[in-house]
């Protein structure tokens, strides 16, 4: 059996400045980091002891750190994969957010989802966001190991599920799969039938030690 435990990283700065992530590569605050410790505590106790373990993460600031703690947790070290990273938002990244907001074109409610030009020089289409996801869990999945945890970022989630669930790239125009911050998405895959389950979208519970601590 196969599980894939999603993690979307913590509280980053570019949350707390109110700008515009994407690539820009902003860092986990003083909370983020806490959340950070408490997703890899969390981790280590749903797998068991000995298990083989994979880890794959964004290359960025914020997901890089998490995945650190994960890695200290079973003593693995992170796969690096730029694929990974969340939607760029071109000439937006690192500006304030209502800049964005005020250029931003929507998507329309019927027609042309994932090539939908959203009026932001660089930004990338649902489209090419999808596609380098999905290729990246291609290349993630051919790996036997049973037990694989994904760190990267909440939009791009999903596309993680999406891919999981082999909804096909044209199809999923209209998907959204989305989490809070710090969140653990548990994926898994029987080995008898090969379906493949969302167990649970977006778990946070293991934060309540981070929010008072």
């Amino acid at each position: 059996m196969r599980t894939l435990y999603v993690v979307t990283h913590p509280e980053a700065t570019h949350h707390v400045e109110g700008v515009v992530g994407g690539w820009h590569d902003s860092r986990l605050t003083s909370v983020g980091v806490r959340a950070a410790v408490c997703i890899a505590q969390a981790l280590r106790s749903r797998i068991p002891d000995g298990a083989e373990v994979e880890l794959f993460s964004s290359d960025l600031q914020r997901t890089l750190r998490t995945a650190d703690e994960v890695a200290e947790a079973f003593g693995v070290k992170p796969v690096l994969d730029r694929r990974l990273r969340e939607k760029s938002y071109g000439e937006a990244e690192g500006r304030p957010q209502e800049w964005l907001d005020r250029r931003f074109i929507p998507p329309p409610a019927d027609g042309e989802r994932m090539d939908h030009d959203e009026g932001v020089q660089g930004a990338e289409t649902k489209a090419s966001w999808a596609r380098r996801i999905y290729a990246a869990m291609d290349e993630i999945l051919r790996s036997p190991c049973e037990h694989q945890i994904i760190v990267t970022h909440g939009g791009s989630l999903t596309c993680v599920v999406a891919s999981w669930i082999k909804m096909p790239i044209e199809s999923a125009g209209h998907a959204s799969f989305r989490a809070p911050s710090g969140s653990i998405t548990t994926l898994r895959e029987d080995d008898f039938f090969h379906n493949r389950q969302v167990v649970s979208l977006g778990d946070t519970r293991h934060l309540d030690s981070a929010r008072t601590g």
